[in-house]
């Protein structure tokens, strides 16, 4: 069972909700797509953010005390709000791309919010074993080379489980929309054994600590192996395409322990697929590589789509390869094997 399965799916519930509620109160289809579950922290999150972002904190009182937050991009605020308003289409295009937020969408944008923490309210209570009670606070603005990080704001220093939910309206661009979970508050929801809370930390810690860490003990009996890491689709359209390298094959969600899949075999390679190549997306790089570096091995991270940024970006964080998808298995493998015989 995969960590933090019942909080997964108790957010899927209330997004599932808050996005036909916000339908209903937008008179437009918002819908929500799949989502993932990784770790991360702030300093990954925030290091090579361009974009202004929407921090919505949000309190968990009674037996789950502590705060979790709603990250919108600024401009899908808008456009939410905007729509809430009756703003033309046009002028809602222009508010998007200048990132022009008046009072009365702030004002509009508080109601969508409020609709969005009672439709987590109606997933969370009946399903928790104590009573809670989630309040919306504050919002806060965050825009990068603008406002300033510091301790609390926009959202407190230290390692979060992050809920990554795409958010689609017909006819607007739109980006996602992303939950920050302290891992304390996580562990409230949904208790997790604890040798894997320790190693969800743990995971979290390696995401900031680079290549400090020495290198582990070598496991000589361990079968060598591929770490494929995605969505289901993405990871089996991976997993068929490498079947035939006979080397054994470890997939998994992009939110997976994988400290703990580490174990399961002498990872030589880790193949990541991504659905989108967002900062926020190749945040992951900053977790799997210094976990799969320590070992020895290198990390392939494939989209459907690249630009010149977010492939310097993946490689700055250390991918050692970069893959566009759909691929041809040939390539792929031919690839692949590259990394896993140099010379």
């Amino acid at each position: 069972m995969s960590a933090f399965e019942k909080l997964q799916s108790m957010l899927d519930a209330a997004m599932k909700q808050a996005g036909e509620e916000s339908s209903m109160l937008l008179g437009q289809s918002l819908t929500v797509a799949a989502s993932d579950l990784l770790n991360t922290d702030r300093k990954s999150y925030f290091g090579d953010e361009d974009n202004a972002i929407y921090v919505v904190g949000v309190e968990s009182r009674e037996s789950y005390p502590g705060r979790f937050y709603l990250l919108f991009a600024l401009a899908d605020a808008i456009v939410m709000s905007s729509i809430l308003l009756g703003i033309p289409g046009p002028r809602i295009q222009e508010k998007r791309r200048l990132c022009i937020q008046e009072p009365d969408d702030i004002d509009a944008f508080g109601e969508i919010a409020n609709q969005i923490i009672g439709s987590f309210n109606s997933v969370f209570q009946p399903k928790l074993p104590e009573k809670v009670h989630l309040k919306l606070l504050a919002p806060v603005k965050y825009v990068p080379g603008m406002d300033e990080l510091t301790d609390e704001l926009p959202l407190p220093e230290g390692s979060y489980l992050m809920y990554r939910a795409p958010l689609e309206i017909a006819g607007q661009e739109m980006n996602r929309l992303d939950i920050m979970i302290p891992h304390p508050l996580a562990n409230l929801f949904d208790p997790q054994p604890e040798a894997d809370a320790e190693a969800v930390a743990e995971n979290a810690e390696a995401a900031s600590a680079g290549d400090e860490a020495g290198k582990p003990a070598e496991a000589p009996d361990q079968l060598r192996s591929i770490l494929v890491l995605g969505d289901e689709d993405g990871r089996q359209v991976l997993v068929d395409g490498l079947a035939s390298n006979g080397l054994n094959m470890i997939d998994a969600s992009l939110g997976a322990d994988v400290p703990r899949l580490l174990t399961q075999g002498d990872v030589r390679l880790a193949v990541i697929a991504l659905k989108h190549t967002a900062d926020r997306d190749l945040a992951i790089c900053n977790r799997v590589v210094p976990l799969v570096g320590k070992g020895g091995g290198s990390v392939i991270v494939c989209a459907p789509e690249w630009t010149r940024n977010s492939v310097l970006k993946a490689l700055k964080a250390g991918a050692k390869g970069i893959m566009v998808q759909p691929f041809d298995p040939q390539e792929l493998n031919t690839k692949v094997d590259k990394f896993l015989n140099p010379n």
